[in-house]
């Protein structure tokens, strides 16, 4: 554990953060997994709803830098050719 109070700070602030990040990052999967369920079901206005939720979190969560935006167009891509098979 640091001694210094500015490396005690930035200790809380880690802390902070990571659990801020974690939040999100599950966020992303959940609405994943709520995309891919609803193309399971077979239902196309429910997947086209959730796959437009799921586009617009991947690409806030890349332009804050939480996941790197390769990574979000990489899952975009995937998750719309999937959609576009249905």
């Amino acid at each position: 554990m640091a001694n210094h109070a500015s490396a005690l700070k930035r200790y809380r602030q880690s802390v902070k953060r990571r659990l801020h990040n974690r939040y999100f990052k599950t966020s992303m999967k959940t609405s994943i997994k709520k995309f891919l369920a609803a193309l399971e079901g077979g239902d196309k206005t429910v997947a086209g709803e959730t796959l437009k939720n799921a586009r617009v979190f991947l690409d806030k969560l890349a332009g804050k830098g939480l996941v790197h935006r390769n990574l979000a167009a990489r899952r975009i891509s995937r998750l719309t050719r999937k959609y576009n098979a249905l």
